[in-house]
């Protein structure tokens, strides 16, 4: 195993909300990203990486990093990383123009 990711896991988890730790033996270290409903999004292979770069990562990601494992975590990060549901425009009555006539299919007859 890698000394960097060693030293990331034993040191640096610990300081982040939200980021746990679990340890599947004879298994690659893989950083796993879940959902709100604890559903898998994304699998990131960390063997390759250095310790720098994995902090890099995770805070990139939205993880909050605290002071110290005991510190408390202020009240805008208590969900992070999650983001917000997008939300959508309300939908929109299509513009019609008042001075163009309204277009008819070649069997339609308004005026009968």
């Amino acid at each position: 195993r890698s000394p960097q990711v060693k030293a990331f896991v034993t040191q640096d988890i610990p300081l982040y909300h939200n980021l746990e730790m679990k340890h599947l033996p004879g298994a690659d270290p893989e950083l796993v990203l879940l959902s709100h409903r604890y559903e898998e999004l994304e699998r990131i292979p960390l063997s390759d990486m250095t310790r720098e770069e994995i902090n890099r990562l995770v805070q990139e990601l939205g993880f909050y990093r605290k002071e110290t494992s005991d510190a408390p975590v202020p009240e805008e990060f208590q969900f992070a990383p999650a983001k917000p549901l997008p939300t959508l425009p309300p939908p929109q009555a299509p513009v019609t123009d008042s001075k163009t006539p309204p277009k008819y299919d070649k069997g339609e007859h308004p005026d009968l």
